[in-house]
């Protein structure tokens, strides 16, 4: 029977790689950038608000009303999509994504100081390969894809702070709020802040195809699952640990560039790659050695 430990590792797992369909949605919505993160956000709320409205029986709970720590998470997320999304028509598939998840750096270092959360040695050494692997994948790119490769780098390096944000604004809310629940008012709120960021740049609001429309509803879908398994681990795991395991979402969205677009894959980007598994299987062994450690330290002596 699996411990709660390990079923909420498997649902980060899969979060994860749901996760790494965001970049390749994003390029067939047919809109603007900030556009396809407002009809990502729209689609998302009819299954949100149907969650949560479920009767008490079967796991509903109600909309209730947002927290402050809801609120910021709305705020960071909607500047991680805006960034995120024009880095990704900017550059690679594969570069927007990696650069963008080099958050661990930043959750790593809060959760110490905030959190309490001191990592082990051994997660400092599984922190550095992610990073070293997600590097070589940034860096052995070829750079023939996107509009500006070179901006839409730094837009996406920018996204690690503001997801770094968010990430810590739902472990926050996660104290007093379910997953669904944060996930309803960050994505409720954050709606006409990226309405707005859209209409402010003049951006194509609707797609011109089904195709695009799919895109846009599978983005709801994504979102609902992807975020949703990930707010829903950070109430059960701890913060830099998340934060590293969700470093598989580049080499799942690597992946699928490479299928979709034709985006090459280099043999730099393929060894990154398998860095950065090999980087989360350690963290997940560091952070279950701590807990083993931390109960034997506990126990009382006879």
């Amino acid at each position: 029977m699996f411990t709660p430990r390990v079923q909420a590792l498997a649902v980060l797992l899969v979060a994860a790689c749901v996760l790494g369909l965001a970049p390749i949605l994003v390029r067939l919505t047919e809109t603007g950038p900030a556009a396809a993160g407002f009809w990502r956000f729209a689609f998302a709320m009819p299954l949100l608000l149907a969650v949560t409205a479920r009767p008490a029986s079967l796991g509903g709970e109600g909309a209730g009303t947002p927290s402050r720590w809801m609120g910021l998470a709305a705020l960071f997320f909607v500047l991680d999509l805006s960034f995120w999304h024009y880095g990704i028509v900017m550059t690679s598939v594969a570069n927007a994504t990696v650069l963008c998840n080099l958050t661990p750096v930043v959750v790593t270092l809060f959760a110490w100081f905030a959190f309490r959360e001191r990592p082990r040695r051994l997660f400092i050494v599984a922190l550095g390969l992610a990073l070293a692997g997600a590097f070589a994948m940034s860096a052995g790119a070829d750079g023939g894809q996107g509009t500006n490769p070179r901006l839409g780098d730094l837009f996406s390096l920018s996204v690690a702070l503001w997801y770094a944000g968010y990430f810590l604004a739902v472990k926050a809310a996660r104290r007093t709020a379910s997953a669904m629940r944060v996930m309803l008012w960050s994505t409720g709120l954050g709606l006409p802040l990226l309405l707005g960021v859209s209409l402010m740049l003049g951006e194509d609001l609707q797609p011109a195809t089904l195709a695009g429309w799919a895109a846009c509803a599978g983005m709801g879908l994504m979102h609902v699952v992807g975020q949703g398994g990930v707010a829903w681990a950070l109430g059960r795991l701890p913060a830099a640990l998340t934060a590293v395991t969700i470093l598989i979402q580049p080499v799942v969205a690597a992946g699928l560039g490479w299928w979709v677009f034709g985006e090459t894959m280099t043999p730099v980007q393929l060894i990154g790659g398998a860095v950065v598994l090999t980087a989360v299987v350690l963290a997940q062994w560091s952070a279950t050695q701590k807990k083993g450690a931390e109960a034997e330290a506990s126990a009382p002596v006879s």
